[in-house]
Parts: C-alpha cells; sequence; structure tokens
C-alpha cells in the first residue's frame, strides 16, 4: 500500500485530500484559493438555463496587477454583492469558476495539477492561463458589464 502524496516541496500531507472544508484551519482555508480572481468578475445567471455569465469586468477592489483584491479584510463591507466564502456558502458554488478549489472540494474533486498547492509555485496559475492577469478591465461610470461578456472562463 502506498502513502499518500505530500505537497510540494513542504513534506505536509496533502491537507485538502484528507481535512473537511469545515474542519480546515483558516490558514488552510486561505490557501486553497489560487490567486486566478475569476470570482471578481461581474457575472449574472441565465435566467432559462441557470448558466453563469462572466464579464470582464473586475470589482472595484481587484488589483489588476496582482489579482488580488486591495482591501480583503473590509471587501464584504465595501462591496455588498462580495460573498464570503464559507463551508455553508459552497451549498450553492454554480457561481464560482469549474476551476475554483472551493468549489471543487465542495464537489469532491481534486485540483487541478496547475493549482499552486500541487506546485508550490504561485505563478503556476499564470503559466496555465487560468489568472485574469492582462485579461480584465476595471469598473467605470460609463462600463455596462453586458458589453463585456467572455467565454473563456470555466
Amino acid at each position: 500500500m502506498s502513502e499518500p502524496d505530500d505537497g510540494p516541496d513542504d513534506g505536509l500531507p496533502r491537507f485538502w485530500e484528507t481535512t473537511p472544508l469545515s474542519a480546515m484551519t483558516p490558514e488552510q482555508w486561505e490557501s486553497l484559493c489560487d490567486g486566478c480572481a475569476k470570482c471578481c468578475l461581474e457575472k449574472f445567471e441565465e435566467e432559462e438555463t441557470g448558466d453563469i455569465i462572466y464579464s470582464r469586468v473586475a470589482c472595484a477592489l481587484l488589483d489588476l496587477d496582482t489579482c488580488r483584491c486591495s482591501d480583503y479584510a473590509d471587501r464584504a463591507r465595501r462591496m455588498p454583492d462580495c460573498v464570503t466564502l464559507t463551508p455553508a456558502a459552497l451549498a450553492y458554488s454554480r457561481w464560482l469558476p469549474e476551476t475554483c478549489a472551493y468549489r471543487l472540494l465542495a464537489e469532491s474533486k481534486p485540483l487541478p495539477n496547475w493549482h499552486p498547492l500541487i506546485t508550490g509555485d504561485p505563478s503556476s496559475v499564470v503559466d496555465a492561463g487560468q489568472s485574469l492577469y492582462g485579461r480584465a478591465i476595471k469598473p467605470g461610470p460609463k462600463t455596462d458589464p453586458l458589453m463585456h461578456l467572455i467565454d473563456w472562463i470555466r
């Protein structure tokens, strides 16, 4: 019988394969985010099909150079539509991208091979073409997300 795989180069077990989302430490929970920023795009749910349709218009708090929230600690107060991810919030995770680690684990699926927890390299998200880096735009007073719909998010 083989031993479970270790994490990238740190010798730590792959906690995401053995620890339920509801039992993760805050550090484990936060490390699931691959930094793609896809969840920070304006999106719509198609009424008839329930499909999620993305625009390339990012949240006003998203730093487009780092693909990270510029005010992560206070984002929910500043942006009322921002969903704070919790295990309970994942009960309806279809609005998250198909590649999102939180969604994948909630659906009992493995992380993608380019995820930083697998590779040990935060740039693997960009290298795999999964980051919004260089692909999103900031919202503006005249920016209509419906004029910026995209079909490359999975």
